[in-house]
């Protein structure tokens, strides 16, 4: 397939390089070092967006610069109250970004900044656009590409298949909030390895979201490796109550830091959709070979009670080092037990009086675990 080098640097320059790429069959779209101001940027089927070293694909810090997208099979606007896109692909395949370049949202200028020092950046009346978003595509590709200061969520991956993630950055000033990762939605066959990620929010997130009362959501499939996570929120987070099913994933050679939580699968009435009184089904999930140093509590698994989920179990812990102000805790509820919950060779240090916290819990193993308290003097 051809290169199309965009020569002009704006994001029209860009989108016509594509539509021509497309238009022949598919092809490169090379963008040279430089910056390219640009709004919404379309990708379609069969083309690879590539930003050189030096190349900076550069958002509008104007809401009214971004297009509404969405999809008649799902049309959302949390959570930013927003269907605002950077970067959005709809039912494409074979698609792909690449490069040693940046994609800037410019976050910070969509937020009231005008907060006390180590606060969260206050949220402004005015929609922020997410920075990736694809729906319904198959075989993705993102390679090598640093992703930084998104408004929103910075991917919003749904209903996808077969999808790779190598090497990249996703750095977002920590004041954001709602700046997550990556976020994995109804989506089966997915790669993430060898990346690193700093977000004010959530940096890792699996869900199955039922676009409609009908719809059957499966996040499955899901490996995560040799990445590392450093967060003010949640490291990573998995499933919400009213979600469908997740299952058969794997996080594995992890390093865990930041200010907030670690491992976190939470189910509060607050996650509730209207007239859902719980729906996850969540099962054969692996957690291995991770380091853990988080200031608050490392593994959280917890149903708030009056939630009544349709299963929550088959988790394995195995081989992780924990450093933590706070306790592990795995908390259900009379409507929803916990089940089958394994840790092995874990080593936990928690700066609390309390080590490790367990309720409404059915077939707990704790093999070759050590739990210390040590707190700070």
């Amino acid at each position: 397939m051809s290169d199309y080098r965009v020569t002009e640097k704006n994001g029209r320059g860009v989108q016509d390089a594509i539509n021509a790429a497309f238009a022949a069959g598919g092809g490169r779209v090379v963008l040279e070092p430089g910056v390219y101001p640009c709004g919404t940027i379309y990708l379609k089927s069969r083309v690879e967006l590539h930003l050189e070293a030096g190349a900076k694909l550069q958002g509008s810090s104007r809401p009214e610069d971004y297009d509404d997208v969405c999809d008649p099979a799902f049309d959302s606007v949390a959570p930013e109250n927003s269907r605002k896109v950077l970067l959005a692909a709809l039912r494409c395949s074979e698609i792909a970004v690449t490069g040693a370049g940046e994609i800037n949202g410019a976050g910070p200028e969509f937020y009231d900044r005008n907060v006390p020092d180590g606060s969260f950046f206050a949220k402004p009346p005015h929609p922020r656009p997410r920075m990736v978003q694809f729906y319904g595509c198959r075989k993705v590709r993102i390679d090598g590409i640093s992703f930084v200061d998104s408004p929103g969520w910075t991917f919003w991956l749904m209903g996808c298949e077969d999808v790779r993630i190598h090497g990249i950055r996703v750095e977002g000033c920590q004041q954001m909030i709602n700046n997550d990762g990556i976020d994995i939605d109804d989506c089966r066959r997915v790669t993430v390895s060898d990346s690193f990620f700093r977000t004010g929010d959530d940096c890792l997130v699996l869900r199955a979201i039922r676009k409609t009362p009908d719809h059957h959501a499966v996040c499955s499939e899901v490996v995560v490796t040799n990445c590392v996570l450093d967060s003010w929120c949640q490291a990573i987070r998995v499933g919400c109550p009213s979600d469908d099913t997740i299952c058969d994933c794997v996080f594995s050679n992890l390093v865990i830091k930041g200010s907030g939580n670690g491992i976190h699968i939470n189910n509060p009435k607050r996650y509730l959709r209207p007239g859902c009184g719980g729906y996850l089904y969540l099962d054969r999930i692996l957690f291995s070979g991770i380091t853990m140093e988080c200031g608050r509590v490392p593994v959280w698994v917890n149903v708030e009670e009056g939630v009544k989920l349709r299963h929550l179990g088959g988790v394995t812990f195995s081989n992780l080092r924990i450093d933590a102000a706070e306790p592990c805790r795995l908390e259900g509820c009379p409507e929803t037990w916990i089940e089958d919950i394994r840790f092995h060779e874990v080593v936990g240090v928690s700066r609390s009086p309390e080590t490790f916290v367990a309720r409404y819990c059915r077939g707990l193993v704790q093999e070759q675990t050590r739990w210390t308290s040590s707190p700070r003097e």
